[in-house]
């Protein structure tokens, strides 16, 4: 299942159904076939999800700002897969609810 956010003040922001259920429990919001981003959710949504982000950046130690994800390049683990991180999947949506913040327009969502 893929998540399709939208906002009149930017493009599309496209998800796989467990990224988009993960940041939507992040924020407090039921992930569902639709729903909405107030502006005045926004603040509180881009809050938690950066909370988040830095929670992970933190429990992954000092090795880990100074480490491939910080350049934003991905190394695989020890078992040969390439680990995103929260701040990778989180961006886009942040990104995304900061510029439908400023320009005071809601960010729907449909699956």
């Amino acid at each position: 299942m893929l998540y399709e956010f939208k906002s009149k003040a930017t493009g599309t922001v496209v998800m796989t159904g467990p990224v988009a259920e993960r940041l939507l429990g992040i924020i407090g919001k039921e992930a569902g076939p639709t729903g909405i981003f107030t502006v005045e959710q926004m603040g509180p949504a881009i809050a938690a999800l950066q909370a988040a982000v830095d929670r992970e950046k933190s429990e992954s130690g000092p090795a880990a700002a100074d480490g491939p994800d910080a350049a934003g390049v991905d190394a695989p683990g020890a078992d040969g897969r390439v680990r995103v991180s929260l701040a990778q999947r989180a961006w886009p949506l942040i990104d995304m609810l900061r510029a439908a913040q400023a320009a005071g327009k809601v960010v729907t969502w449909g699956v």
